[in-house]
């Protein structure tokens, strides 16, 4: 995929920090010797997750069109970390209320603020080993929003195991072609399925790099 990294000006971003982590605790708890959500915790590259998610985002999303959703709870371990971070960037919840609590919260403050074009959604506790091109990929996803703004865009990977603790996505036909490859239709989401139908997921290539979230 060969493309150049520009500032996407139709893009506005929301980092999702506000989980518990309670996957990695006890990973979480060795590294730092206390109980602290992933996130927030230096596992890669002696920078935290929320850092790294920040400076990937960056690459496209200025932080003037970035929001943070925050669990208020967590505060000592993200006042620090964001004190340079705008008072109107960061959302913060009460306590975690799960991911569509805190996408919709975050949604509904870019429209107070006025901030109706493209957004992109990014959780902050993904390990991501090239920076410039995924955000590459969500540049090409941008673009296929433009093109058609009804719809919402997934971003996957392909799967090389047959694991059962994760999402997987059963593509449908192609609804358009980029210079990424293809963007599917989505048939079906499956969260977290049986060791047996992960195998047959793989069997069959479930899950594509760009794939339209709402089936036609």
């Amino acid at each position: 995929m060969n493309a150049t990294m520009l500032e996407d000006s139709n893009l506005n971003a929301i980092i999702l920090a506000g989980g518990e982590g309670t996957r990695l605790s006890s990973l979480a708890r060795r590294i730092t010797g206390e109980e602290i959500s992933k996130q927030f915790c230096q596992i890669f590259e002696g920078t935290t997750l929320l850092e790294q998610t920040r400076r990937r985002v960056s690459l496209v999303v200025p932080s003037d069109r970035t929001l943070i959703v925050l669990n208020s709870q967590h505060q000592r371990f993200y006042k620090l970390l964001l004190s340079n971070t705008a008072e109107r960037n960061l959302v913060l919840q009460p306590r975690n209320r799960g991911t569509v609590a805190a996408i919709m919260y975050a949604l509904f403050r870019l429209i107070q603020q006025g901030r109706k074009s493209t957004v992109a959604i990014f959780p902050c506790d993904h390990y991501v080993s090239d920076d410039q091109r995924f955000m590459l990929h969500v540049q090409v996803a941008s673009s296929v929003v433009n093109k058609f703004p009804e719809r919402l865009v997934l971003l996957g990977i392909p799967a090389d195991s047959p694991e059962s603790q994760y999402g997987w996505i059963e593509p449908a036909d192609p609804l358009t072609l980029t210079d990424a490859g293809p963007v599917f239709r989505i048939r079906r989401f499956w969260e977290k399925p049986s060791p047996d139908m992960a195998v047959d997921f793989l069997r069959q290539v479930f899950c594509g790099i760009v794939s339209s979230l709402w089936p036609q």
